[in-house]
């Protein structure tokens, strides 16, 4: 969801070669680390580690209130439904056109990207989102395919007991679906150091930034970019539980549709709480996340993290 650069200086051939681009990274990230990865095992014992895969299945339950776009952490695929129901109905334009303000919203979205794991240090994934939204000028609407997603998580560097924390990188792009004129395209760019106070990395503190930018197919809307930055920290008890917290402030640039301010942009905060069950090796069987953002109203979001593992170390 981000990129630099600003949003009016990208246009379609941009976001038609940004895949190619998050692609090519991908492969040069996987095959670089994994073959650095293969040849520590090859050495310690002769035998490659096979890489997890799975469908990181999230349920996401969101409520935005009138007048606002919920961006916070890492929810591109909330975007893409909610701005599906609010932007692209004729309905929401017209009353958008007479000065009236983006209604609320209420979403239930599911993703579905399968991920792989390609060792510890690097995580590529791509898939499908289907959501259902409510506003109070439609009701629910159908369950649908509303957003495609393709990125990639990654340790830049890594502590391993030293003094200087590990750098990690995530990078996604999201595609609304179906891709009319008023479909969004997503960059979204996270970087996080992580400080472990021990080596098990059990215990440690979290310092972050992300960056969101979303193209819009039409030139009579238009979305500002979204920037946050966060502190946070994590705790993880011996029977692998995992509680992460994480609060920062965010700074939203607005949106116009149709030459109207439909958004008004803001600086505010923004809290994510997420409680994991890993297992013995840190893969993660359960998770819950509830985020409140303030856009400048509360906006509220849970999401329960339920992956299916086809393999797993």
């Amino acid at each position: 969801m981000q990129v630099t650069g600003k949003v009016g200086a990208l246009n379609a051939r941009n976001c038609v070669g940004f895949p190619g681009l998050v692609l090519a990274v991908l492969i040069c990230l996987s095959s670089g680390i994994a073959r650095a990865g293969d040849e520590d095992d090859d050495s310690a014992n002769g035998v490659s580690s096979a890489p997890n895969v799975y469908l990181d299945m999230r349920t996401t339950y969101a409520r935005v209130p009138a007048g606002a776009l919920a961006v916070g952490f890492g929810n591109s695929s909330l975007l893409a439904a909610v701005q599906s129901a609010a932007i692209s109905n004729a309905g929401s334009l017209a009353a958008i056109a007479g000065g009236a303000a983006m209604p609320g919203a209420q979403s239930v979205v599911v993703d579905l990207p399968m991920t792989i794991d390609v060792n510890d240090n690097v995580s590529l994934y791509a898939g499908v989102s289907a959501s259902s939204t409510s506003t109070p000028m439609t009701g629910w609407s159908s369950v649908a395919l509303t957003s495609w997603n393709l990125g990639f998580q990654a340790d830049l560097y890594n502590q391993n007991g030293g003094s200087i924390p590990t750098l990690s990188w995530q990078s996604t792009i999201t595609q609304a679906i179906p891709n009319g004129p008023f479909a969004t395209t997503s960059f979204t760019n996270v970087f996080e150091f992580d400080y472990a106070f021990d080596q098990d990395e059990t215990r440690g503190l979290l310092v972050g930034v992300q960056d969101t930018r979303v193209v819009i197919g039409s030139q009579l809307a238009t979305i500002h970019s979204d920037i946050m930055g966060y502190v946070g920290g994590y705790y993880q008890w011996p029977n692998n539980w995992k509680f992460t917290g994480r609060a920062g402030v965010q700074v939203f640039g607005g949106a116009e549709l149709l030459g109207r301010a439909s958004v008004s942009s803001f600086t505010q905060p923004i809290v994510r709480l997420d409680l994991d069950r890993m297992d013995d090796n840190d893969n993660r069987l359960f998770g819950v996340t509830a985020q409140i953002m303030w856009v400048p109203k509360p906006a509220y979001q849970i999401t329960l993290r339920t992956p299916l593992y086809f393999a797993r170390n």
